[in-house]
């Protein structure tokens, strides 16, 4: 697992409560190579594993983050996985666009707060653990609809736009990121279709085996993870270790 980070390496979670974080995080558990993982969500998690430290806070806000570095406290870092991004609210009344005339400011600036400038902001408050000459990986969750050239469907505005907005945040962050730590590598993921809470609406639509369990796609960006090196910094991924275009 992640074979070019050091043993007892220090990892941090985001989004820790959700499907894929926990699957993440519990992924990361059963592994005897980490030595500290950082669970952040917003409310605590249960685990008896003594590497786990559990912190409730919200970073899409600026008071979770500064608490999240004021605990870290500059100490190295050597993993950020981040799985918080949303799609739907129904108490919002946000819900994916099929034409133009849904769209509305309120779904624009909520989705890009939170599947865009958050995992930038995670990146500012993280950057003191993540520069120096140690490995560092950052991986965000992103989606493939994100992807202008992939785009032949429309529709999704507020979602689509805010994932592409994450992949250029996250691309400007690379180069900058380049010269603080050159074993630095930062990613953009998409992990397929999961059953969680933010593709339950839609899974009706999902051709069979297409749908994947939380378990299987945290095992299966690990190995797109370990297989990724600091020339590959700024890149999109799949699921299945293929490259996504921009």
């Amino acid at each position: 697992m992640l074979s070019h980070l050091p043993d007892d390496f220090t990892a941090v979670i985001s989004g820790a409560g959700g499907g894929i974080g926990r699957a993440m995080l519990e992924a990361l558990l059963k592994s005897p190579r980490p030595g500290r993982v950082i669970a952040v969500s917003r409310q605590p998690l249960a685990h008896d594993d003594p590497r786990l430290t559990s912190l409730a806070l919200d970073v899409t806000t600026d008071e979770g983050l500064a608490a999240l570095a004021a605990h870290l406290e500059d100490t190295p870092v050597h993993l950020v996985f981040n799985a918080i991004g949303t799609l739907h609210d129904a108490k919002r009344d946000i819900a994916p666009e099929k034409k133009l005339n849904e769209l509305s400011f309120a779904a624009l600036e909520h989705l890009y707060r939170v599947n865009a400038a958050t995992p930038a902001m995670l990146l500012r408050a993280l950057e003191p653990s993540l520069k120096g000459q140690h490995p560092a990986l950052f991986a965000s969750l992103s989606a493939r609809v994100g992807s202008i050239g992939d785009n032949g469907l429309g529709g999704w505005y507020a979602y689509r736009a805010s994932k592409a907005a994450h992949n250029m945040l996250l691309k400007g962050a690379s180069v900058e990121l380049r010269r603080l730590n050159k074993q630095a590598i930062l990613l953009s993921l998409h992990p397929g279709t999961t059953d969680t809470g933010l593709s339950k609406p839609f899974q009706a639509r999902v051709p069979e085996g297409k749908l994947f369990t939380p378990a299987f796609v945290a095992e299966r960006l690990l190995e797109v993870m370990d297989a990724r090196s600091p020339a590959d910094s700024g890149s999109f991924w799949d699921w299945a270790g293929d490259p996504i275009p921009w």
